[in-house]
C-alpha cells in the first residue's frame, strides 16, 4: 500500500485521546507485514519490533495514535449536547463545525452551534464565543430522544472532515497530528532492510493529553535511542512572521534543537544532520516552540534515554483540517530509515 493511502486510511479513522481503538486495530493491520511480531501493551501501546543483532543498540521510533476532539460531558433537557475539550483546541476553530459523536450504537451526525449571529449584539461580535457557551445539536427533540440514539455522558466527538488530495503533492485532512507520524512509521519500517539495531515501532496512545502512553511504553522497552515522529507548524502562511513559526511546507522535515519539553541532546542532532548531510535529505532546524512530543517523555524514562524528533511541517495543526505536502512526508521517512541504519556507528 502507498504512503498516501495509508495516511488516507489512518487520517479517515477516529482515534480521540483515550479511544485510539480504530486507529489501534489499523496499527497493528498495517505495521504486521513490515517487523518481527506486533503486540499490544496494557494501556494500549502498540509495539511493532524488528530484530537486530544482539549487542546492537534499540530504538524507539514512535508516533501518537490519538487526536485532539471532544467529549459529551452533558445533556441538556432540550437535547443538546454540552461538552469538554480533549486537547489543546482553540475555541475560535469550534463554531459550526460538523461532527461525529460516536456512541455505542454508531457515530451521529452533529453542529457545534451558538447563538445565531443574527441577533448578537455589537460587543458580542467582537469575542470569541468560548467552548463551555457552545454546544453540539444531533437533532434530538429531548434528552429522552438523545439517549435512544445512544447519546451518554463520556461519548467522544471527532471532527467530520475526510481526507483529499490537493494540487500535485498536498492532501488535506483530519488528525494529521500525528496520523502523520503514524504513516510515516510504517513505511519508515517497510524500507527498513535488515538492520543491526532493534527497532520498537511504537504507536502511543494519549499523547494530546500529556504523554501518557509515551511514558508507560519507554519504561518498559527502555531503548538507547528515542525518535519520535511527528508534525509542527508550517509558518509559511500569511500573518506568521519567520521567528515566530520557520519551518516551511516543501523544505523538508524539521529537526528539533529544543522545545517546551526537550533539548534534543547533541550526538542525537548531530546523527540527524549528518544522515540528511550524507543522503541529500533537505531538512530543517526548528526551536522555541511552546509544545512537546513524545520524545519528553522517552528522554526522561528511567537513567534516561537519548532522544530526538523528526517532524513535518504541517499547515493548521489542532483544527478540524490540516494540510501538508507529500514530499516533507516522504523525506521524514527516508532521514529516519538514514538515521536508523546510523546509530551503531555513534551510539
Amino acid at each position: 500500500m502507498k504512503l498516501v493511502d495509508v495516511l488516507e486510511k489512518l487520517s479517515n479513522a477516529c482515534g480521540v485521546a483515550g479511544r485510539e481503538e480504530e486507529v489501534r486495530g489499523l496499527m497493528k493491520e498495517l505495521l504486521k507485514p513490515n517487523v518481527d511480531e506486533v503486540r499490544e501493551d496494557k494501556l494500549g501501546n502498540i509495539i511493532g519490533v524488528k530484530k537486530g543483532k544482539k549487542d546492537a543498540p534499540t530504538v524507539m521510533l514512535a508516533a501518537h495514535m490519538d487526536e485532539i476532539g471532544l467529549m459529551v460531558k452533558n445533556i441538556t433537557k432540550e437535547g443538546f449536547l454540552q461538552f469538554t475539550k480533549i486537547g489543546g483546541i482553540d475555541d475560535r476553530i469550534l463554531v459550526a463545525q460538523k461532527v461525529l459523536v460516536h456512541t455505542d450504537k454508531g457515530p451521529i451526525t452533529g453542529v457545534v452551534g451558538s447563538k445565531p449571529p443574527h441577533i448578537l449584539k455589537d460587543e458580542e461580535r467582537k469575542k470569541v464565543i468560548e467552548a463551555e457557551d457552545l454546544f453540539i445539536d444531533v437533532g434530538a427533540k429531548d434528552k429522552q430522544d438523545a439517549q435512544k440514539m445512544g447519546v451518554r455522558v463520556g461519548d467522544v466527538v471527532s471532527f467530520d472532515i475526510t481526507f483529499a488530495r490537493v494540487g500535485k503533492d498536498s492532501v488535506v485532512g483530519k488528525a494529521f497530528d500525528d496520523r502523520v507520524g503514524c504513516a510515516a512509521l510504517i513505511e519508515t519500517m517497510r524500507k527498513l532492510p535488515k538492520v543491526d539495531c532493534t527497532v520498537y515501532a511504537v504507536g502511543t496512545i494519549q499523547e494530546e493529553v500529556g504523554l501518557r502512553g509515551a511514558a508507560t511504553a519507554a519504561f518498559q522497552l527502555y531503548p538507547d535511542i528515542g525518535i519520535a515522529l511527528d508534525v509542527t507548524i508550517a509558518g509559511d502562511i500569511p500573518g506568521v512572521k519567520e521567528v515566530e513559526a520557520p519551518a516551511k511546507m516543501r523544505a523538508g522535515p524539521a529537526l528539533t534543537v529544543a522545545d517546551a519539553g526537550l533539548i534534543t541532546h547533541p550526538k542525537v542532532l548531530k546523527l540527524f544532520i549528518d544522515s540528511a548531510e550524507e543522503n541529500k535529505i533537505p531538512y530543517q532546524l526548528e526551536t522555541g516552540l511552546m509544545g512537546a512530543t513524545d520524545a519528553a517523555r522517552i528522554a526522561l524514562t528511567k537513567e534516561g534515554v537519548l532522544s530526538g524528533v523528526i517532524s513535518v511541517p504541517t499547515r493548521y495543526i489542532h483544527s478540524p483540517a490540516s494540510l501538508l505536502s507529500l514530499g516533507d512526508v516522504e523525506n521524514a521517512v527516508n532521514l529516519a530509515v538514514a538515521a536508523i541504519k546510523n546509530v551503531p556507528k555513534y551510539f
